[in-house]
Formats: C-alpha cells, structure tokens, sequence
C-alpha cells in the first residue's frame, strides 16, 4: 500500500492519472488532456481545473482509489495532494463555467448529506450510520406507472426530497418480500443484481437499498456499478449470472436532482400493479418504523456483508458485439472503414463508442459526451429533446460520419442520426425499424403508441405489415405485443415514438442499444451491396406531415380523472355531431383518448388527438397536418369549442399561442 501511495504521488506531482491514464478517445469533446480513470474502468476523472477557477464552499468530488468508490468534498482539489484527484462541479468541458451544485453551507458532511431528509443521526466516523425518515404517503406517491421515481437531491426551488435513504431502505426491504413470493424462495436463497447510472444520489441510494435487502436476509447481492437499464435485465437471463432480479437506478432523462428505480426478473420488467404492491409493503413498514432505520455508510471500499461487487457493463457490450458479427456475417470486424460517432449525454452509454463500435473497426472520433458525468452538463440525455438532437445531429456532420447515435441516460431509448445530418426518430425511427423487421419477417404486427402519424400508418400497410397503434406509456405498448404474440399474432415489434423500442427476439425488452445494433447490421448489409445506399433510403416512401404539434393543457383541480374524462365525452359528442368541427371525422380504431380526421381538401388529411396523461393532471392534443397553417386552423377549431364549453378547470392558454 505505501509503494502505491508513492506512486501515485508522484503521478499526480507529474500531472497524470492517479490509477491508469488509458488511451484518449479521439474526438471526444468530454475528456481534456490525461484523463483519469477510476479502476472500475468505465469512470473518467478529467484533471483538476486550475486554481482560478476553484469556487469556496463549491462541491467537488473525490475520488477514493477503490474500484468504483467516488465521494465529495468541499475542499478545492490540489494536484500535490496525495490519492486525491478531482472532477469540478463548476467547470464544463472547454473551461466553460455552468452552475454549480448548491454550496455546502457547514463543515464538510458525508455524501448523503446532500439528500435531505428528515433526520440526520451520526457524524462521519469509522462506523457511520444515516438515518432519515419518510411518510408512506410520500412511498405511495414514489410510483411512476410501473417506475419509482423521485427527488433525490435537494437544492432545487419547489422540489423537497422524496426518494432518500429511507425510502430506498424501505423499497428494497419490501422487493425483497415480493421476490420471496414471486419465486417462491426464501430471502436466503435470492440473489439481486442493482446498477446505477452516474446520478448523484445513485451510490447513496444504492448503498440504502442494500441494507434493506439484508434487512430481509437476501442470500446475494450484487453490485453491477455503472450500467443501463437493459444490462439490469440481461444479468437476470445471461447463464452466467441468472441472477433472479435486477433493478437500475435511474430516471432516465430528468434533472440531475431526480432518481427512481426499475425491476425485472427473467421474465421481463415488473407491471405497475407489481410496483404498487411493493409501495404499499413499505409504506406499511414505515408506518411501523416511523422513526427511520440507521444506513451504514460504505467507508474505505467495504460493502456490507453478503454484497459483492460484478460489474457486468463489459460482458453486456461483449454480447451485443457477438450480435453485430453475427447478424452482419462479413467477419470478426464487420464496421471496418465505417464512421460511427456516439452522443451518451453523459450517461450510461459511452461504453457503445468504446467496447461495442471500437473493437468492431468502426472509427469513433467525433464522439461526444461519452464520460458518465451526473450533472448531465451539455445537453439533456434525451433523444426527444430538440437541443440534444440538434448537438448530435452537429457533432454527426462535423466528424463526417456514417451514422450517429444518441441514447438517453439509461440506454432503453434511442435515436439516429444519418450521413446527410437528418435525425431518424419518432415516426422515422419506427418507420425504418418496421422496414427491417418486415424484411425478416413478412406480415408481421408492429405496435406503437397512440400519437403515430397516419404516414407511419400507411408505410407500414404498403410493407405488408399490420399496424396497431394502441395508447402511449412504453410498458403499454410492451405489453400489447406481448398479448398479441400470446394469442398467436406475430408481433416483433413494439415501439413508443418517444424511442422506447422493444424486439419480440431480444426478451420484448426496451432496449436503445440493441435498436442501435440492428439499425449497424442493417447499415452494414446495405454497404456490402454494390451501389447500396445508407438507411435513410428505407424511408423514401415514408410520407411525412408538412406542420405537427402538441399542446399540453393542464387540469386545475386535485380529481383530475374525471375532469378529464368529461371533456372526452362531450368532444366526442361535438365530432360525431357534425355542427361544430367543420371535414371531422372520429377514427374508428382507437384504445386511447379520441382521435380525429380532419379534411383539408385537395385530398390532403390532417388529425389531432386529445388524450388525458397517465398521471399528471394535464390534457395533450396532439396536431399533424399536410398543408400550411392546417395546425393552425385545427387548433382554432379546438380552442373555439373550449371557450364554448367552458370547463372552467382547464387551462388552454397553451392552445391559444398555437393560434396566435
């Protein structure tokens, strides 16, 4: 150990990486000049910022030379001092200064202290325990759909903390219960993957649900470290882990200051019924437990009894490279020649660029925002978001490249981007999926959501393939295919627009990487062909809206429901009438909200869509047209009919801008 300390020493007296100084990757705008690994290998720690830029009583995070172990600090960073090595909060790639984390006001507190709660008991020692107290309201209101999330930091205006230690204790106490069942095991006999992605709260939360878990006894459990979410699943059903559960911390897109948690099994993600069950258990604990429990708190790199630590990122890539071989049968290095650049949003998914496309031949440079990074500082990790498409799209034309991919944070969404610049997402990205698994297998069902174009609609007609647009949520439209494939209607695709993509022959799992590996093999197929063009040509026949728009329109009042339901059934009521929608016609097949043809002459169709939110109080239209100013006059019509109406509790202000 001291033979290291001097070593390290001096690295860092040399300016160097306190653990390895692995090979920078070209391109990538995210990694400045000796960037330092941390010995997990999939963590980078850009080099201190120099002293003009250190900001007191400004967090910065430490790193501790423990595979994987990452703590904060409120003193500046120094390169002379021994093991410690740092990555700066206030500064962005390019020396560029963004807002930092809020100020630590007291002395230095251990990291958990930066997620409020309700009482805090034990300063930081050799043995140091948190304790925080929750309400099981508060644990019942954690269920997002068949998600938890919550505020895991506080800091920000209007949002307290809801998912902390406590609460993540509590879940994890009460999965352990409803796996026991599940399964039919004892507590002893079960075995639990858990991975994060590099959100602030991920360790804390992690190391909280682990206590819970022993709280039950659970036999095993498994530290995964950085990972996705389809990772989490694919440990649960690769041989050699076959773990019986798997659960990501994550909330995908949202701000730095959220966090949430999804579970599978072998048999796929768990349903919202699942998650309420699991709510409901541990707001029962709570209400016996009000006072909290005492956490211990991981020091020095020790896990609590009966953890162990597998990363299992790396194997994951490695199937997913068997998978690009395979499905393009050209050879052990089937993207040799090809430009591939990879937009991670500072999430999970820079391991595509490095241990899927790399060791495939495919050249990188140009890369950006691969380093996991949980304040998500350069754009939202979001492929739906204009700005973080456009990044991409930018970063796609600037290295020249082939193709660009862009995942959100936990890598179940997608997006691409193609050699001409054009993004391929929402209705193109379903479309050019159902083209590729229309040519594998004639005739089948593809299921999306309810907001698709009528383009998309007629494409996938024109390929021979059934259409099923049924209602938005992923785990619906998952669901809707699993049922479907059940009755015996082959269903291999199943897709949100908002890029959540599930395969009938990868699990029926959501799952951005493995979209981005057949989107590869395709691409790689089509250039073996002699004068074969890129993929965008699958879309040729693609007839794409001239105008869209959504509008959301909230409900003022706490029942919600209901409101929203009234306003359906009088709109229905409007259309089918006739007097007051001028060309409108109901859509006959419909499993969400009410949807509506619209006329616009010269055999041009428009559509606009009124559906209620699975669970916020919010109306959304939806408004696809194929002339100018169609939205427009749509809009004006709906906006009309509102004032006429007067709900009273809904807001249309937002309707009225599309008007105006």
């Amino acid at each position: 150990r001291q033979v290291t300390l001097t070593v390290t020493y001096l690295a860092l007296l040399a300016g160097r990486c306190t653990t390895q100084t692995p090979r920078p990757l070209p391109g990538n705008r995210n990694v400045r000049p000796h960037p330092r690994r941390c010995l997990c290998g999939l963590r980078s720690f850009p080099p201190a910022p120099p002293p003009s830029l250190w900001r007191r009583g400004t967090k910065y995070e430490r790193y501790v030379p423990e595979p994987g172990l990452h703590q904060e600090t409120t003193t500046p960073p120094r390169p002379t001092a021994p093991m410690q090595s740092a990555l700066c909060n206030t500064v962005c790639p390019g020396g560029k200064i963004r807002a930092p984390i809020p100020a630590q006001t007291s002395a230095p507190r251990s990291r958990s202290a930066t997620r409020a709660g309700t009482v805090r008991v034990a300063a930081m020692s050799a043995s140091t325990t948190i304790t925080t107290t929750t309400t099981p309201a508060t644990l019942k209101k954690l269920q997002n759909g068949s998600d938890v999330r919550g505020v895991a930091i506080a800091g920000v205006e209007g949002e307290p903390v809801t998912l902390n230690d406590e609460a993540a204790y509590l879940i994890g106490a009460a999965f352990v219960d409803w796996l026991a069942h599940k399964t039919s095991k004892a507590a002893a006999e079960l075995t639990i993957g858990v991975g994060r992605d590099p959100r602030l709260s991920g360790e804390a939360l992690t190391n909280a649900l682990f206590a819970g878990f022993a709280s039950k006894g659970c036999g095993l459990v498994v530290d995964l470290g950085l990972a996705t979410t389809p990772a989490c699943f694919m440990s649960t059903v690769t041989p050699s882990t076959a773990y019986d559960a798997g659960i990501m911390l994550t909330a995908s897109h949202l701000p730095f200051n959220r966090n949430g948690m999804k579970f599978f099994t072998a048999g796929g993600g768990l349903d919202a019924g699942d998650i309420s069950a699991i709510c409901s258990s541990a707001a029962t604990m709570c209400e016996a437990t009000p006072g909290g429990h005492p956490i211990p708190q991981a020091t020095g790199g020790a896990f609590p009894p009966g953890v162990e630590r597998r990363p299992f990122l790396l194997e994951y890539a490695g199937q997913l490279r068997d998978l690009i071989v395979k499905g393009a049968g050209v050879g052990d290095r089937p993207l040799e020649g090809m430009k591939i650049i990879v937009d991670a949003g500072n999430g999970s998914g820079g391991f595509f660029a490095e241990h899927v496309l790399t060791p495939l031949g495919a050249d990188t440079s140009g890369s950006q925002f691969l380093d996991p990074d949980g304040n998500f500082p350069n754009h939202s990790p979001n492929p739906e978001d204009s700005e973080a498409m456009a990044s991409a799209v930018a970063a796609t034309q600037a290295a020249g490249a082939d193709l660009g991919i862009i995942f959100d944070t936990d890598v179940d969404r997608s997006a691409v981007i193609d050699a001409a610049g054009k993004p391929i997402n929402r209705n193109k990205l379903i479309a050019l999926l159902a083209a590729i698994v229309l040519e594998e297998h004639p005739g089948t069902t593809v299921v999306t959501d309810s907001v698709t174009s009528d383009g998309l609609a007629a494409f996938i007609a024109a390929k021979g393939g059934t259409h099923v647009r049924y209602m938005r949520g992923y785990k619906n439209v998952i669901n809707k295919g699993v049922e479907l494939n059940k009755a015996g209607i082959d269903t291999q695709l199943m897709i949100e627009t908002s890029g959540h993509g599930a395969m009938k022959e990868n699990y029926s799992l959501d799952d951005g990487a493995y979209i981005a590996v057949k989107i590869i093999i395709e691409a790689v197929r089509r250039r073996a062909v002699a004068g074969g063009g890129g993929i965008s040509e699958l879309l040729a026949e693609l007839k794409e809206p001239l105008e869209e728009t959504e509008v959301r329109l909230k409900i003022l009042v706490d029942d919600f429901k209901p409101k929203g339901a009234q306003v359906l059934v009088a709109l229905t009521a409007a259309v089918t009438e006739g007097s007051t929608f001028s060309g409108c016609m109901p859509v006959n097949e419909n499993f969400e909200g009410f949807r509506v043809r619209k006329d616009e002459g010269g055999g041009k169709w428009g559509w606009f869509l009124l559906r209620q939110s699975l669970h916020d109080p919010v109306m959304v239209i939806n408004f696809e047209s194929e002339v100018p100013g169609g939205v427009k006059a749509m809009a004006a019509e709906v906006s009309a009919w509102f004032a006429a109406e007067d709900f009273g509790e809904i807001d249309v202000s937002k309707l009225l801008d599309v008007v105006k």
